[in-house]
């Protein structure tokens, strides 16, 4: 088995999460005699969608995990970020209570060890689902330990050899660290770690704002920390519509967060005490941090993996794969962070479920033809789906463009919530949509709306004469089809109009 590093802090939710996801007294089984239908490497989404598919249509299959089944979404990543942000919201909505005539006492605070203890707790209710126990009892034999290709048809796992048939790597990815002058010299947190804090900050920096820095800057503001974001100099969410990041920006900062540029010239040395960081840009600013949490990035797990003995292609960016997910051995596919652009867990769910088509069935599923859409869970949230106006514009494609205001919806401005706005793109004259934009209060659940209607070929005409509830935020979406269907008055129809 792998050195596996203690959950912190060892309390009752951290000791059951650990059973089951990694229990300390398991015992890995006796491989099979003969060839595995498939061997699947990392116990991530990816992975542990892979192996429970596979087994459920009758393959043998081995699932392989070095550290904690469930992957980063489980343990580091989607749920206890999660956890917090609801906190955060919560906080937030009692704080700001005043707008709407509900008096609050003054001196409601945060209780962060509380917090925390309730992410640690709703995380251990959440992992029996992927338990050791559970992907046992579905057939599937499980090892805990580092799984190495020995050949272009062997694994090794814990001394043992594994022969497959086909194999899945979805080794995930990790925090990636930049190279910033100084980092390595004071101690910082990551995702894998900023989790495990019981006490807040009082002073929190954060290198990088895309969505894990900015979600996680704006939460430990509301929680009471003095956050100081830095961003790279191309500004915070930078694959995001500007006017959208624009919104965003203006709800950190309203809550508190520090936005620094200029990231790219930043220098970190240990702060004054001893302890801490100091954040430095020559000539700019010098701010001093309690703690300091890198979110600049993922970088994929290949290696120890032995790719080379198995004849698989690999780069800094991961796994080489083409559009049906198999690599330069076609005996192994990969699936997940470990090879793919759209880091998110409903997108390795969907990778892998291409991959179980592929590998068992000699299908011909492509990657390219899944509609991937994804969220910024600030407050309030981005979400996105397909292709952007700059994506348009680079890959030479004609689009129109229509945006419905959230002040213009009238749920939005009962709810005291107008900022943000909805952004449909089509192609050029006609209604099929291409891809949109969100910003707005659960915005990733309203994107849902325009990824169904992409995935089946609904266009937005279509959209705009569904009814939708009155009133609703998602009216944003129907506002949004009006405007498509107003394009297509023709002048007499105008004038008769009016």
């Amino acid at each position: 088995m792998s050195d596996l590093p203690q959950l912190q802090p060892r309390d009752e939710h951290n000791r059951k999460l650990e059973e089951h996801v990694h229990p300390r007294d398991y015992k890995n089984p006796e491989p099979m005699d003969g060839n595995y239908n498939l061997v699947v490497i990392g116990a991530g989404t990816a992975g542990l969608v892979s192996a429970a598919g596979a087994a459920g249509l009758g393959a043998k299959v081995a699932l392989i995990e070095r550290d904690l089944l469930g992957g980063d979404c489980l343990n580091v990543g989607c749920v206890p970020s999660k956890a917090l942000i609801s906190s955060a919201r919560r906080y937030a909505q009692v704080r700001d209570a005043g707008e709407l005539g509900v008096n609050v006492p003054d001196g409601t605070q945060v209780d962060f060890a509380a917090v925390m203890e309730r992410m640690r707790r709703l995380r251990a209710g959440i992992a029996p689902h992927d338990s050791v126990e559970r992907f046992s009892s579905l057939g599937i034999d499980v090892f805990l330990g580092s799984g190495r290709f020995t050949g272009r048809d062997t694994v090794e796992v814990g001394g043992q050899q594994l022969r497959f048939a086909k194999a899945v790597i979805a080794t995930g990815a990790r925090a990636a660290v930049p190279p910033i002058p100084g980092i390595e010299e004071v101690p910082f947190l990551t995702n894998e770690t900023v989790f495990s804090l019981t006490e807040l900050p009082p002073r929190l920096g954060v290198i990088g704002a895309g969505p894990i820095g900015c979600e996680l800057a704006q939460v430990f503001a509301r929680l009471g920390s003095e956050v100081f974001l830095v961003e790279s100099g191309s500004g915070v969410l930078p694959k995001e519509d500007t006017d959208a990041a624009e919104v965003v920006t203006a709800a950190l900062k309203r809550d508190g967060v520090r936005v620094l540029g200029q990231g790219r010239k930043l220098e970190v040395s240990a702060g004054e005490a001893g302890s801490g960081a100091m954040l430095r840009v020559d000539g700019a600013y010098e701010h001093e941090v309690d703690q300091l949490l890198v979110a600049s990035g993922r970088a994929p797990n290949v290696a120890g993996l032995g790719l080379e003995a198995a004849g698989v292609e690999f780069a800094a960016s991961g796994i080489t794969v083409d559009d049906r997910l198999r690599t330069s051995n076609r005996r192994i596919f990969a699936a997940g962070d470990v090879c793919s652009a759209f880091k998110f867990t409903h997108a390795a769910d969907f990778m892998a479920r291409t991959v179980i088509a592929n590998a068992l069935f000699a299908g011909r599923r492509k990657v390219s033809s899944l509609v991937i859409p994804w969220s910024t869970y600030t407050d309030p949230e981005i979400a996105h789906v397909g292709l952007s106006s700059r994506d348009a514009e680079a890959r030479g494609i004609e689009i129109d463009s229509y945006t419905q205001p959230m002040d213009g919806v009238d749920r939005a401005i009962l709810e005291g919530r107008t900022e943000g706005f909805v952004r449909i793109h089509t192609v050029r004259g006609k209604d099929k949509i291409l891809g949109a934009t969100i910003v707005g209060e659960n915005a990733g659940d309203l994107i849902g709306e325009i990824s169904l209607a992409m995935t089946n070929g609904i266009g937005l005409g279509a959209i705009a004469n569904t009814i939708h509830p009155y009133p609703t935020i998602a009216e944003a979406i129907r506002k949004a089809g009006d405007l498509y269907n107003r394009t297509r008055l023709t002048p007499k129809v105008q004038k008769w109009m009016g």
